[in-house]
């Protein structure tokens, strides 16, 4: 089964996002999305070739943010698509059944056709308010994961979800007890400065059993 705890990348700059991807592996954090929105081909290629030869060093997954292209090239271990972004079919006609295609849910209706879609895994947000997305869909909060984690036991939907959206380790315990596989998070790994203790205890709550 997928990890539990995904560190979606952060910085403007090829050295920034470097620096931090670098960190979080450094600290324990073994599952990598490279999110390198606006910047030329020429750089984010660059990047994300990088970021797969680290990957690889640390024994970590490594998805790439949209670019199904980039996964293809780079034999990533798979990519992961907004409501906007390359349909779920095409990305499995590009990348084939074996790589790991991710996708981004708002809404119950969203979840559904993600299902309908076969993704391999749900990132479901916004939790509550994160300044880290612009457009940001209405906030959830663990009403909103209650309601649609029930609502996927009825039909007996069994996808992994992922909260997302300005996640706090005060958070962890009351949303893994909706009943989501696990969570994704930028900001709370990017600018921890003691990130050994917080990954330490972010798998404690993850992976404690309910």
């Amino acid at each position: 089964m997928y990890n539990k705890l995904q560190y979606i990348s952060q910085g403007n700059t090829m050295e920034e996002q470097l620096y931090n991807i670098h960190k979080a592996l450094d600290n324990g954090c073994d599952w990598i999305q490279l999110r390198f929105k606006n910047q030329n081909k020429f750089e984010a290629f660059t990047l994300a070739e990088a970021v797969k030869k680290l990957c690889k060093e640390y024994l970590a997954t490594f998805i790439i943010n949209d670019n199904v292209h980039f996964a293809k090239l780079l034999d990533a271990d798979g990519v992961h698509l907004g409501l906007s972004d390359r349909s779920i079919h095409e990305a499995r006609l590009i990348l084939g059944t074996t790589k790991i295609i991710g996708g981004t849910a708002n809404t119950w209706e969203d979840v559904l056709q993600r299902t309908a879609e076969n993704c391999d895994y749900i990132g479901l947000g916004p939790f509550q308010f994160t300044a880290t997305k612009q457009n940001l869909s209405p906030i959830l909060g663990l009403e909103g994961y209650d309601s649609i984690i029930e609502q996927m036991k009825i039909k007996n939907i069994q996808i992994p979800i992922y909260a997302i959206g300005g996640i706090t380790l005060e958070h962890v315990e009351g949303l893994m007890q909706t009943g989501i596989h696990g969570i994704a998070v930028s900001g709370l790994i990017t600018q921890n400065e003691n990130l050994s203790q917080l990954i330490t205890q972010l798998n404690k709550q993850l992976y404690v059993t309910i």
